[in-house]
């Protein structure tokens, strides 16, 4: 399949790479087809293994009190990796495994990886299923020391000969090569591992030599998102500059699509990245106010969203990031609209403005207009730059959930305002309880306003706090 590859397999005290040890791990070396090297070892791992991995896999607190630890095998298994790329069946689990225990013991790990799961969905698309068992019951494939590290090793194997000999050497070669390849532009000084990034939806962080991030972006899928940014980098210069700049990636993985925009507004405005252009914290906004008296004089006021009460943003009139935009938005729509400047507060003086002598503006200022259908012109003209009301009667919480990783995010929201990210109903009621300080973020809400509305037909479902009334968004 490749010149030089190491079948590898892993068994745990968990899932979790950072906080779980590994029980035991076996590898086998094949060059050139031939297989030169077959090794297996029980590790301590330093922990009680949970009742239910023992019952799983067999191995017990017993069996690994006299087995070497990891950091005794490390040099052969090192020795085993060198000059060969990585194999294994969800190779992001026991890469990631690897790379936590030699960190332990101050080592690194270099090594390119491929993941044999991502090679049967390429060869074998037609199917569904690309797990362990899937395969060995679409194959006919047996083993008696299923989830033992040698055992799995040996079914992946056998499923290479069978995919070789039903589909051709060829094919599997070229399979392989190509999800090599999707890793080629990898930047050689990166020192995050590709496959270790999850493919499902969330925030990830580009470092370079510093303690504050490069760029933040979002993804439905991580992985794929990462990897464009580098095969962009020949084409697109902002690219170019921070291919030459990173040195790590991290990520932090959310329930769906939603948590991921909440989430990357809210880094990007904390952290203010060299080279994230958007979502970029803003100075105070300011917008228009419409008087409710037709005969006001001017029939707006310039305010700050930070002095208006939230009960009120639905009758604010646009959002602007200074005082010269505002002015410069509100001269178009008076010319687009035959409106007064000088009612508006746009020109000061008395008597009929310079529009009104040029025959742009109907003459309210003159009498010509009666005063209340000019006010509800303005009305009208500034219906499309009003903020959207609050659809709900307050406080909801918008539910996400990933079936891939089990994860619940639920999204707390108050007024366009993005209130807290909770987990389960106990934070949930808490939060829903709790008074909190709305701050209107122009991102936040526009990113709010397109997601809610029904015509999106998202499915989302929105829980009403306090009564726990439920209704869905479809």
């Amino acid at each position: 399949m490749l010149p030089c590859f190491v079948m590898l397999d892993l068994e745990t005290t968990g899932g979790n790479a950072v906080a779980d040890r590994i029980t035991e791990i076996a590898a086998v070396r094949i060059e050139n087809g031939v297989e030169t090297e077959r090794w297996s070892t029980l590790v301590n791992p330093g922990v009680r293994i949970p009742p239910f991995i023992q019952s799983l896999t067999g191995i017990t607190d017993t069996m690994v009190a006299d087995a070497p630890t990891f950091e005794d095998v490390a040099p052969h298994l090192l020795k085993l990796l060198n000059g060969a790329i990585m194999v294994a069946h969800n190779v992001r689990f026991d890469h990631g495994f690897v790379v936590n225990e030699l960190a332990r013991i101050d080592l690194a790990l270099k090594v390119k990886t491929l993941c044999t799961v991502r090679l049967s969905r390429k060869l074998y698309p037609q199917h569904k299923g690309h797990g362990l068992d899937a395969i060995m019951q679409r194959h006919g494939l047996h083993t008696s020391d299923r989830h033992r590290a040698m055992g799995d090793v040996d079914v992946v194997l056998q499923w290479l000969r069978i995919a070789q000999t039903e589909l051709g050497l060829p094919t599997v070669q070229n399979a392989a090569q190509s999800l090599l390849l999707g890793s080629a532009s990898v930047p050689p000084h990166l020192d995050t591992n590709i496959s270790d990034i999850p493919e499902g939806p969330g925030v990830y962080l580009f470092y370079g030599e510093g303690a504050l991030p490069l760029y933040i972006g979002k993804s439905v899928n991580l992985r794929s998102r990462v990897m464009s940014h580098f095969q962009s980098a020949s084409k697109v210069a902002r690219e170019m500059r921070i291919l030459t700049e990173i040195r790590r990636v991290e990520w932090i993985e959310t329930a769906g699509e939603l948590g991921a925009l909440l989430l990357e507004s809210r880094l990007v405005k904390e952290q203010q990245p060299l080279h994230n252009r958007r979502l970029r914290r803003e100075k105070t906004l300011c917008t228009w106010l419409l008087h409710d008296d037709p005969k006001a004089n001017p029939l707006l006021k310039l305010v700050q969203f930070d002095d208006v009460d939230p009960a009120r943003w639905a009758q604010l009139n646009g959002t602007y990031r200074s005082k010269r935009q505002a002015l410069d938005a509100l001269r178009l729509i008076a010319e687009t609209h035959g409106l007064c400047p000088q009612l508006l507060g746009l020109e000061s003086g008395k008597g009929p403005c310079f529009s009104c002598q040029t025959g742009r503006c109907k003459g309210a200022c003159a009498g010509r207009e009666p005063l209340h259908l000019h006010h509800v012109r303005v009305r009208m003209a500034l219906s499309v730059h009003r903020l959207q009301a609050w659809p709900y009667p307050a406080r909801v919480a918008i539910r996400e959930y990933d079936p891939r990783t089990n994860r619940t995010d639920i999204h707390v929201l108050d007024r366009w305002c993005h209130i807290a990210t909770v987990h389960d109903e106990a934070e949930l009621s808490e939060v829903g309880q709790a008074r909190s300080i709305l701050a209107f973020d122009l991102d936040t809400y526009q990113m709010l306003s397109g997601w809610l509305n029904p015509a999106a037909k998202r499915d989302v479902r929105v829980f009403h706090l306090g009564s726990w009334e439920q209704s869905i968004n479809d």
